[in-house]
């Protein structure tokens, strides 16, 4: 099911109009979960670290045992060209894929070379500043490298941030934070995460249970720009209990302010503010 409109699918080396089907179902990817993809965003005519993301979608193949087969650069071009297909205003939501197409002899492990590749381009719309939401815990933690592969985009991951995300939503809330194994705050069930506390800015330190995201890298960079001190830390629930202000970090909504963590209430405020018109400056500025 699609999630946004108007889609564009670029599929054995052409773009087509509409969701069109791309994988079978003996695909590897189809009965064993070996898919990846990653999010751009196409807003104001502008796609913010667009290169970044074709250069992710990539290596998170490898981390999965999949070849990638379109260079970063080509994908970008393509990518640019099928942007073209939507109206300058409209806000697009870019997602290349890869997929596994077949096994080695027991099936199991990907064969090289074997790549299925695709890109969707899906119009939907930013949120409007200030869009809001609450975050409450969860059972379901992040996973370690060791059991789960974690370094990639992968959607053999997504189940796992289904059941928080659902969790989150029976309680009342609109999404989940969420520990690492060591029971330290590590992200969201949805994106990267962010308080603030007497004028300086925390975000769990990338420890390989989560992606450390590039709109989080984009805002750390933005804000120590800025002269605002930034920490990369362990942080735990008491932390965010004790936090001035909650922002999440992603790529389909950049800025999310938060505005109640279980019982604790946040005003969200001047930083989460800044964070988002310092993004929007520096995107336009570089496009």
């Amino acid at each position: 099911m699609a999630t946004g409109i108007n889609i564009q699918t670029y599929f054995d080396g052409a773009w087509h109009r509409g969701d069109i089907p791309v994988m079978r179902a003996a695909d590897h990817g189809s009965w064993l979960g070996t898919t990846v993809f990653d999010g751009a965003r196409y807003f104001e005519g502008i796609a913010p670290d667009l290169m970044a993301h074709c250069e992710r979608v990539n290596r998170s193949a490898e981390a999965l045992m999949i070849t990638p087969t379109v260079p970063a650069e080509d994908m970008y071009s393509i990518i640019l060209d099928g942007l073209k297909r939507h109206a300058p205003d409209a806000a697009v939501y870019i997602r290349p894929m890869y997929w596994a197409l077949e096994g080695d002899f027991l099936g199991i492990v990907p064969k090289p070379d074997a790549t299925g590749f695709a890109i969707s381009l899906e119009e939907i719309p930013m949120p409007a500043p200030g869009s809001a939401t609450t975050l409450t815990t969860t059972r379901f933690r992040r996973p370690t490298l060791d059991c789960a592969v974690v370094n990639a985009k992968a959607g053999c991951l997504y189940p796992n941030n289904a059941r928080m995300l659902a969790e989150a939503r029976a309680k009342g809330y609109g999404n989940a934070l969420v520990a690492d194994m060591m029971g330290n705050v590590a992200e969201t069930a949805t994106a990267n995460v962010f308080m603030v506390r007497d004028g300086e800015v925390f975000t769990p330190i990338a420890n390989g249970t989560f992606l450390a995201g590039i709109t989080r890298a984009r805002h750390i960079e933005n804000l120590r720009a800025d002269g605002v001190t930034v920490h990369e830390t362990v942080l735990s629930f008491d932390d965010f209990r004790v936090a001035d202000e909650v922002f999440l970090s992603g790529n389909m909504m950049k800025v999310t302010p938060v505005k109640a963590f279980d019982e604790v209430q946040y005003h969200p405020g001047q930083m989460t503010a800044r964070v988002r018109e310092l993004y929007w400056d520096w995107a336009h500025s570089n496009a």
